[in-house]
Protein backbone atom coordinates (compact mmCIF):
# COMPACT_ATOMS: atom_id res chain seq x y z
CA UNK A 1 0.00 0.00 0.00
CA UNK A 2 1.03 3.41 -0.84
CA UNK A 3 1.48 5.82 2.44
CA UNK A 4 2.61 8.89 2.56
CA UNK A 5 3.98 11.48 5.75
CA UNK A 6 4.15 15.05 4.03
CA UNK A 7 4.58 14.35 0.27
CA UNK A 8 4.51 17.53 -1.90
CA UNK A 9 1.69 18.90 -3.97
CA UNK A 10 3.02 17.13 -7.19
CA UNK A 11 3.80 13.88 -5.68
CA UNK A 12 0.52 13.75 -3.57
CA UNK A 13 -0.95 14.08 -6.80
CA UNK A 14 1.20 11.62 -8.59
CA UNK A 15 -0.23 9.17 -6.39
CA UNK A 16 -3.73 9.80 -7.01
CA UNK A 17 -4.12 10.38 -10.76
CA UNK A 18 -2.67 8.46 -13.50
CA UNK A 19 -3.09 11.86 -15.28
CA UNK A 20 -1.80 14.10 -12.50
CA UNK A 21 -1.22 17.84 -13.88
CA UNK A 22 2.21 19.11 -13.58
CA UNK A 23 1.10 22.13 -10.55
CA UNK A 24 4.08 24.08 -11.39
CA UNK A 25 3.58 24.45 -7.33
CA UNK A 26 5.23 22.59 -4.70
CA UNK A 27 5.39 24.33 -0.92
CA UNK A 28 1.94 25.16 -0.91
CA UNK A 29 0.80 23.79 2.85
CA UNK A 30 -2.56 23.68 2.40
CA UNK A 31 -2.71 22.59 -0.53
CA UNK A 32 -0.39 19.96 0.30
CA UNK A 33 -2.87 18.39 3.08
CA UNK A 34 -6.02 18.90 0.72
CA UNK A 35 -4.26 16.16 -2.04
CA UNK A 36 -2.51 13.81 0.14
CA UNK A 37 -5.21 13.66 2.54
CA UNK A 38 -7.00 10.25 3.66
CA UNK A 39 -9.43 8.83 5.43
CA UNK A 40 -8.91 8.30 9.60
CA UNK A 41 -9.73 5.01 11.32
CA UNK A 42 -6.93 4.50 13.82
CA UNK A 43 -6.75 7.17 16.37
CA UNK A 44 -4.24 8.55 19.57
CA UNK A 45 -5.94 8.79 22.57
CA UNK A 46 -5.13 12.26 22.96
CA UNK A 47 -8.04 14.63 23.25
CA UNK A 48 -8.98 17.33 20.82
CA UNK A 49 -8.90 20.61 23.02
CA UNK A 50 -12.44 22.30 23.04
CA UNK A 51 -11.40 25.93 21.31
CA UNK A 52 -9.98 24.14 18.80
CA UNK A 53 -13.38 22.01 17.64
CA UNK A 54 -14.50 25.33 18.37
CA UNK A 55 -12.66 27.03 15.96
CA UNK A 56 -13.40 23.75 13.65
CA UNK A 57 -16.80 24.29 13.77
CA UNK A 58 -17.01 28.16 13.38
CA UNK A 59 -14.51 27.79 9.90
CA UNK A 60 -17.07 24.97 8.97
CA UNK A 61 -20.16 27.05 9.50
CA UNK A 62 -18.44 30.20 7.43
CA UNK A 63 -18.45 27.56 4.61
CA UNK A 64 -20.54 28.58 1.31
CA UNK A 65 -24.29 28.30 2.07
CA UNK A 66 -27.31 28.79 -0.30
CA UNK A 67 -28.61 32.08 -0.55
CA UNK A 68 -27.23 32.77 3.03
CA UNK A 69 -29.61 30.48 4.51
CA UNK A 70 -27.60 28.50 6.82
CA UNK A 71 -29.23 25.24 6.33
CA UNK A 72 -27.10 23.01 8.75
CA UNK A 73 -25.92 22.01 12.03
CA UNK A 74 -23.09 20.51 13.68
CA UNK A 75 -23.70 18.40 16.52
CA UNK A 76 -20.87 17.26 18.44
CA UNK A 77 -20.59 14.14 20.76
CA UNK A 78 -17.99 14.29 23.17
CA UNK A 79 -19.44 12.03 26.06
CA UNK A 80 -18.42 8.28 25.53
CA UNK A 81 -21.42 7.23 26.30
CA UNK A 82 -22.93 9.02 23.32
CA UNK A 83 -20.11 8.63 21.50
CA UNK A 84 -20.68 4.14 21.90
CA UNK A 85 -24.20 4.92 21.16
CA UNK A 86 -24.17 6.58 18.08
CA UNK A 87 -21.55 3.32 17.27
CA UNK A 88 -23.39 0.90 18.04
CA UNK A 89 -26.15 2.89 15.56
CA UNK A 90 -23.39 2.32 12.51
CA UNK A 91 -23.31 -1.69 12.55
CA UNK A 92 -19.68 -3.27 11.14
CA UNK A 93 -17.38 -0.14 12.71
CA UNK A 94 -16.56 -0.92 15.68
CA UNK A 95 -13.29 1.89 15.46
CA UNK A 96 -15.61 4.61 15.17
CA UNK A 97 -16.38 4.54 19.39
CA UNK A 98 -12.49 5.08 20.00
CA UNK A 99 -12.46 8.13 18.07
CA UNK A 100 -11.59 11.12 20.73
CA UNK A 101 -14.47 12.94 19.11
CA UNK A 102 -17.66 12.14 16.94
CA UNK A 103 -19.60 14.86 15.14
CA UNK A 104 -22.72 14.62 13.17
CA UNK A 105 -23.55 17.12 10.07
CA UNK A 106 -26.89 18.02 10.21
CA UNK A 107 -29.21 19.31 7.09
CA UNK A 108 -31.83 22.30 8.58
CA UNK A 109 -34.72 23.24 6.98
CA UNK A 110 -36.72 23.56 10.31
CA UNK A 111 -35.19 27.16 11.08
CA UNK A 112 -36.46 28.55 7.13
CA UNK A 113 -39.87 26.85 8.38
CA UNK A 114 -39.64 28.93 11.74
CA UNK A 115 -38.78 32.37 10.33
CA UNK A 116 -41.94 31.46 8.46
CA UNK A 117 -44.17 31.18 11.33
CA UNK A 118 -42.27 34.31 13.01
CA UNK A 119 -42.97 36.30 10.11
CA UNK A 120 -46.55 35.06 9.65
CA UNK A 121 -45.42 34.18 5.75
CA UNK A 122 -46.65 31.03 4.09
CA UNK A 123 -43.54 28.80 3.15
CA UNK A 124 -43.99 28.17 -0.81
CA UNK A 125 -40.96 25.65 -1.27
CA UNK A 126 -42.42 22.72 0.72
CA UNK A 127 -40.63 20.06 -2.33
CA UNK A 128 -37.59 17.66 -3.02
CA UNK A 129 -35.45 21.52 -3.14
CA UNK A 130 -35.46 21.74 0.50
CA UNK A 131 -34.00 18.74 1.01
CA UNK A 132 -31.16 19.08 -1.52
CA UNK A 133 -30.67 22.74 -0.30
CA UNK A 134 -29.98 21.28 3.51
CA UNK A 135 -28.30 18.59 2.37
CA UNK A 136 -26.18 20.93 -0.03
CA UNK A 137 -25.33 23.20 3.20
CA UNK A 138 -24.50 20.42 5.24
CA UNK A 139 -22.10 18.58 2.90
CA UNK A 140 -20.16 21.78 2.14
CA UNK A 141 -20.06 22.29 6.28
CA UNK A 142 -18.59 18.96 6.57
CA UNK A 143 -16.10 19.22 3.28
CA UNK A 144 -14.69 22.57 5.03
CA UNK A 145 -14.44 21.16 8.67
CA UNK A 146 -12.18 18.03 7.07
CA UNK A 147 -10.09 20.32 5.37
CA UNK A 148 -9.59 22.72 8.63
CA UNK A 149 -8.99 19.92 10.56
CA UNK A 150 -6.10 17.80 8.39
CA UNK A 151 -4.43 21.40 8.02
CA UNK A 152 -3.81 21.18 11.61
CA UNK A 153 -2.86 17.94 12.31
CA UNK A 154 -6.03 16.20 13.19
CA UNK A 155 -7.74 12.94 11.13
CA UNK A 156 -11.00 12.63 10.26
CA UNK A 157 -13.27 9.89 8.63
CA UNK A 158 -16.82 10.58 7.11
CA UNK A 159 -19.39 8.39 8.39
CA UNK A 160 -22.60 8.01 5.79
CA UNK A 161 -24.25 5.10 8.31
CA UNK A 162 -25.75 7.35 10.16
CA UNK A 163 -28.00 7.41 7.58
CA UNK A 164 -28.65 3.26 8.37
CA UNK A 165 -31.06 3.66 10.68
CA UNK A 166 -31.87 7.52 10.18
CA UNK A 167 -35.14 7.70 12.90
CA UNK A 168 -32.24 6.16 15.82
CA UNK A 169 -29.74 8.55 14.82
CA UNK A 170 -32.63 11.31 15.32
CA UNK A 171 -33.37 10.29 18.49
CA UNK A 172 -30.13 10.25 20.04
CA UNK A 173 -29.61 13.57 19.11
CA UNK A 174 -32.76 15.12 19.76
CA UNK A 175 -33.37 15.96 16.28
CA UNK A 176 -36.50 18.11 15.52
CA UNK A 177 -39.09 17.60 12.19
CA UNK A 178 -37.10 19.07 9.34
CA UNK A 179 -33.47 18.16 10.39
CA UNK A 180 -31.60 15.34 9.49
CA UNK A 181 -28.58 13.41 9.60
CA UNK A 182 -26.60 13.91 6.51
CA UNK A 183 -22.77 12.14 7.77
CA UNK A 184 -21.20 12.11 10.79
CA UNK A 185 -17.43 12.48 11.58
CA UNK A 186 -14.83 10.60 13.72
CA UNK A 187 -12.20 13.52 14.50
CA UNK A 188 -8.73 12.85 16.48
CA UNK A 189 -5.37 12.80 16.16
CA UNK A 190 -3.80 9.88 14.03
CA UNK A 191 -1.93 7.50 15.16
CA UNK A 192 -0.69 6.46 11.63
CA UNK A 193 -0.40 8.31 8.33
CA UNK A 194 -3.35 7.63 6.33
CA UNK A 195 -3.32 5.89 3.09
CA UNK A 196 -3.83 8.81 -0.19
CA UNK A 197 -6.37 6.63 -2.37
CA UNK A 198 -6.24 6.27 -6.07
CA UNK A 199 -9.04 8.46 -8.03
CA UNK A 200 -10.51 7.73 -11.31
CA UNK A 201 -8.51 9.97 -13.94
CA UNK A 202 -9.23 13.41 -14.52
CA UNK A 203 -9.83 12.94 -17.77
CA UNK A 204 -13.32 10.81 -16.99
CA UNK A 205 -14.58 13.07 -13.54
CA UNK A 206 -13.40 16.62 -15.34
CA UNK A 207 -15.31 17.80 -18.37
CA UNK A 208 -14.69 21.08 -20.77
CA UNK A 209 -17.60 22.53 -21.79
CA UNK A 210 -19.80 19.91 -21.87
CA UNK A 211 -20.18 15.94 -20.23
CA UNK A 212 -18.43 13.51 -22.17
CA UNK A 213 -18.01 9.95 -21.57
CA UNK A 214 -15.40 8.79 -24.58
CA UNK A 215 -13.33 6.48 -23.36
CA UNK A 216 -14.82 5.80 -20.15
CA UNK A 217 -14.95 1.87 -19.93
CA UNK A 218 -10.90 1.44 -21.02
CA UNK A 219 -10.14 4.20 -18.79
CA UNK A 220 -11.70 2.69 -15.76
CA UNK A 221 -10.34 -0.58 -16.65
CA UNK A 222 -7.08 0.91 -16.74
CA UNK A 223 -7.78 2.16 -13.30
CA UNK A 224 -8.84 -1.10 -12.01
CA UNK A 225 -5.75 -2.65 -12.47
CA UNK A 226 -3.70 0.20 -11.77
CA UNK A 227 -5.46 -0.02 -7.92
CA UNK A 228 -5.54 -3.41 -7.49
CA UNK A 229 -2.13 -3.47 -7.74
CA UNK A 230 -1.04 -0.59 -6.01
CA UNK A 231 -3.95 -0.94 -3.39
CA UNK A 232 -5.56 -4.44 -3.46
CA UNK A 233 -9.13 -5.03 -1.42
CA UNK A 234 -8.12 -6.81 2.51
CA UNK A 235 -11.49 -8.27 1.85
CA UNK A 236 -14.23 -8.99 -0.71
CA UNK A 237 -18.08 -7.95 -0.60
CA UNK A 238 -20.64 -10.55 -0.64
CA UNK A 239 -18.39 -13.76 -0.84
CA UNK A 240 -21.63 -16.08 -0.68
CA UNK A 241 -23.28 -14.49 -2.67
CA UNK A 242 -20.43 -13.49 -5.89
CA UNK A 243 -17.86 -16.24 -5.09
CA UNK A 244 -14.39 -15.33 -4.47
CA UNK A 245 -13.15 -12.93 -7.29
CA UNK A 246 -9.40 -13.71 -8.65
CA UNK A 247 -8.95 -10.44 -9.64
CA UNK A 248 -10.87 -7.77 -7.28
CA UNK A 249 -10.95 -4.88 -8.60
CA UNK A 250 -12.17 -1.02 -7.70
CA UNK A 251 -15.54 -1.79 -10.18
CA UNK A 252 -16.23 -5.24 -8.68
CA UNK A 253 -16.45 -3.83 -5.18
CA UNK A 254 -18.60 -0.89 -6.17
CA UNK A 255 -21.34 -3.09 -8.18
CA UNK A 256 -21.27 -5.43 -5.16
CA UNK A 257 -21.62 -2.89 -3.07
CA UNK A 258 -25.02 -1.70 -4.71
CA UNK A 259 -26.16 -4.99 -5.83
CA UNK A 260 -27.60 -5.40 -2.08
CA UNK A 261 -30.84 -2.30 -0.88
CA UNK A 262 -29.13 -0.06 1.10
CA UNK A 263 -31.09 3.12 3.04
CA UNK A 264 -34.03 2.65 0.83
CA UNK A 265 -36.19 3.76 3.47
CA UNK A 266 -34.18 7.30 3.69
CA UNK A 267 -37.14 8.67 2.07
CA UNK A 268 -40.18 7.39 3.99
CA UNK A 269 -37.85 8.39 7.20
CA UNK A 270 -37.51 12.11 5.85
CA UNK A 271 -41.46 11.99 4.99
CA UNK A 272 -41.96 11.43 8.44
CA UNK A 273 -40.05 14.21 9.32
CA UNK A 274 -42.42 16.64 7.64
CA UNK A 275 -40.57 16.85 4.52
CA UNK A 276 -42.40 16.38 0.83
CA UNK A 277 -40.09 14.74 -1.49
CA UNK A 278 -42.20 14.97 -4.59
Amino acid sequence: MTQSSEPNLNTALAERYSDAPDTGMSEEPLLQSMAARGSCRAFEATPVPDDLLQTLCAIALASPTKSDLQQRDIVVLKSPEARTQLAELVSGQAWVAQAPVLLVFCGNNRRQRLLHTWHDVPFANDHMDAVINATADAAIALGAFVTAAEAVGLGCCPISAVRNDAQAASELLGLPDHVFPFAGLALGYPSEAPEIAKRLPLSVTCHVDRYQEDGLRDAVHAYDADRAEAQPYAKQRFVEAFGEAEHYTWSDDKVRQYSQPERAGFGAYLRRRGFCVD
